[in-house]
């Protein structure tokens, strides 16, 4: 496992970032991060927090949304990246798993997971050995794979999108909101493939979460988002122990579950926005 104290080669590095839609709506002020190589990094916060965004900044979907970077810098592997266009940033090894799973509904789940490799020039053999990968870290894939992925369920779904990213062979994966939608069951078990294929191919995860609770318990470092900025960072064990984010995050405090009324008006009290 990656340690806390971040020594690793950094592979990604957000510097600073500002995000503006549509010309005049400021999404994010000022946004820092590094990820590490062979990390679980994860971009923590709740709805609107700009999660997604960020992601969409890194690998250059934001224009599709009207969305521009407008301040700071992008390196991946020490080059400013920000202005590359999504597939050149593939070819670098960084993909996105999108929110919502976006499959391709008329195909099969095997069609699917094959759109992944479609820019690969290393053969044939090379990407039926990497399916058969992708079979071993999903056999429900591989039970369904001539299965219409749009008949499929939401789980099944999203270890579609998951797969179909590993058969690009990624250096770097940015998942948003894996959780999204599933049985507390099914989150378990997307959680523990994502730590297996990190464990064990060397896959680096940036993952933006909403789910504070799972997440810590997988990642090796957060970041926590409120409003576009960066209010808190740390190892991931640090974080899961802090008082504000087991009270704020986590429905916890020294006392024991809170209610939803006890923590409403947490907005006020945030020790680190004071």
């Amino acid at each position: 496992m990656l340690d806390a104290g971040r020594t690793q080669e950094t592979l990604l590095e957000v510097n600073n970032i500002e995000v503006i839609y549509n010309h005049v709506i400021l999404v994010l002020k000022g946004v820092s991060l590094t990820v590490p190589k062979g990390g679980i990094t994860a971009l923590l916060g709740g709805n609107g927090a700009g999660k997604t965004t960020t992601l969409k900044a890194i690998s250059n979907l934001l224009r599709s949304e009207r969305g521009e970077v407008t301040k700071g810098t992008i390196h991946y592997r020490g080059e400013r990246v920000q202005d590359l266009s999504p597939s050149d940033l593939v070819k670098k090894g960084v993909i996105q798993v999108m929110e919502g799973r976006h499959c391709f509904e008329h195909l099969t789940v095997e069609e699917n997971l094959m759109t992944g490799a479609y820019t690969r020039t290393d053969g044939k053999a090379a990407i039926a050995a990497d399916l058969e990968m992708v079979y071993t870290y999903f056999p429900r894939l591989k039970e369904r794979r001539k299965s219409q992925a749009g008949y499929t369920s939401g789980g099944e779904q999203q270890m579609t999108a998951i797969g179909r990213a590993l058969m690009s062979r990624p250096e770097t994966v940015l998942l948003d909101e894996p959780s999204m939608g599933l049985a507390p069951q099914l989150v378990e078990q997307i959680f523990e493939i994502v730590k297996s294929v990190n464990e064990n191919e060397g896959v680096t995860f940036l993952l933006a979460e909403q789910n504070t609770n799972v997440a810590l318990r997988y990642a090796h470092y957060g970041y926590i988002l409120e409003s576009g900025r960066i209010v808190m960072d740390g190892p991931a064990a640090d974080l899961r122990e802090n008082p504000d984010v087991k009270e704020f995050y986590l429905g916890m405090s020294d006392t024991g579950r809170k209610s939803f009324r006890d923590v409403r008006s947490y907005r006020r009290r945030k020790r680190w926005l004071s």
